[in-house]
C-alpha cells in the first residue's frame, strides 16, 4: 500500500523527470546543440537579427531549445528559413513541420528537439516569445 500523499507523489514524479533530463543532457544534448549551432550559423549567414537561443529543458517537455530571430522583410524571413532548413537537410536533419512560410510574418520550423522561430520585426514584438519564455536559460552559441 502506498502511504505517500499526492504532494509527495508529485514531488517524486518531478524529481524523476529532472533526473531523466539531467541524464540526457550529456550525449544527446550535445548532438541536439550541434544542430542548433548549424541553424544559428545558417541564420547568421542570411543576416538574421537579434538571434536568441533559449534552453527549455528544465521548464518544458515538448522541446529542448527555441531559436528566435528576425528579418527585415517577409522575403528575408523566408530566406533565413530556407537557409536553416537547407543546411540541416545536408546533415540529414529534416523538420517535422513548418508553419507560416507563405505568409512569412512568423515562420515556425519544428525539429522536435528544437524549434526555430523566424519573425518579421513587428511580429516578433507582437508575440514577444522571449517574455513568454523568460524563465528559460539563454544560451550563447
Amino acid at each position: 500500500m502506498n502511504n505517500l500523499t499526492t504532494n509527495e507523489q508529485a514531488l517524486g514524479i518531478e524529481a524523476a523527470r529532472i533526473a531523466a533530463t539531467e541524464a540526457t543532457e550529456t550525449g544527446a544534448d550535445a548532438e541536439i546543440f550541434e544542430h542548433v549551432k548549424v541553424a544559428v550559423n545558417a541564420a547568421e549567414e542570411k543576416k538574421a537579427q537579434d538571434l536568441a537561443v533559449l534552453r527549455l529543458v528544465k521548464i518544458t517537455s515538448f522541446t529542448d531549445y527555441f531559436i528566435i530571430c528576425s528579418g527585415n522583410s517577409v522575403r528575408q524571413v523566408q530566406a533565413i528559413a530556407d537557409a536553416i532548413t537547407g543546411q540541416l537537410k545536408t546533415r540529414g536533419v529534416r523538420p517535422m513541420h513548418i508553419e507560416g512560410y507563405t505568409n512569412g510574418e512568423w515562420i515556425l520550423i519544428d525539429y522536435g528537439t528544437f524549434v526555430v522561430h523566424v519573425f518579421t520585426d513587428s511580429s516578433r514584438r507582437f508575440y514577444d516569445l522571449e517574455r513568454l519564455w523568460r524563465d528559460a536559460e539563454r544560451v550563447e552559441v
